[in-house]
């Protein structure tokens, strides 16, 4: 670390939480600087100004977000940004691919204040964090597949993620193209980038490659659902 000032990004969408995560992260550096962000959404927006950020604090389940949709969009746009998964859920498989998809740590919402804070402090010292009881999952046969295609998805400019997120979301050219404020040819030829970039045939194969990303069912298992 630097002499100047650390900054945080703060991501999540309970007050109480960012608040004790502003205690855990002062409690590991008293004159931190901490920013706040109550979505994806917003983080980008922080992200895409004019300030630079040391660590990004991600909860993973947030609204409008799908399984690791969020972080995600985090590692393909800000690739050098450490990012650390501070979650509710602490299933292995959770943790596996969140570390598969770049995250510099995993830190369980049931930790103390204090073992909160250390895990943010061996971050900073360049440590990748994981809770003292996982163990590691054994590569699937998946993982490999997995990680091309986030590989793939970092290729993808900005716009092109959103129109992509878009098409998650099952919106036509135009609706996309009014929501961005463009014409229809130029969501045309972002739809064909992101299906030559993605090494898809179509539309629904890029939505269907993407999905299996997300893993929403290990959220759906541990909530019960």
């Amino acid at each position: 670390m630097n002499n100047d000032v650390a900054r945080f990004l703060i991501i999540d969408d309970h007050p109480l939480f960012r608040e004790a995560l502003h205690s855990a992260i002062r409690m590991a550096y008293p004159d931190v600087d901490t920013i706040e962000a109550k979505s994806i959404g917003e983080a980008l927006e922080l992200l895409s100004g004019q300030q630079t950020f040391d660590l990004a604090l991600l909860d993973l389940n947030m609204p409008g977000i799908h399984g690791f949709e969020g972080l995600l969009q985090l590692r393909t746009r800000y690739p050098r940004l450490p990012v650390v998964v501070v979650s509710g859920h602490d299933d292995p498989r959770i943790i596996s691919e969140a570390l598969s998809y770049g995250a510099a740590g995993f830190i369980p919402k049931s930790v103390r204040k204090s073992d909160l804070a250390a895990a943010i402090r061996s971050v900073m010292d360049g440590a990748v964090h994981v809770p003292e009881n996982y163990a590691g999952q054994p590569p699937d046969a998946d993982s490999a597949d997995r990680a091309e295609m986030v590989q793939r998805l970092s290729r993808l400019t900005p716009q092109q993620l959103r129109v992509l997120q878009m098409l998650r979301q099952g919106l036509l050219n135009k609706q996309i193209a009014y929501e961005l404020q463009v014409g229809e040819t130029t969501v045309k030829a972002h739809v064909s980038e992101i299906l030559r970039k993605l090494n898809v045939y179509s539309r629904t194969q890029a939505v269907i490659e993407v999905s299996k990303l997300d893993n929403a069912e290990l959220f759906r298992e541990q909530a019960g659902l």
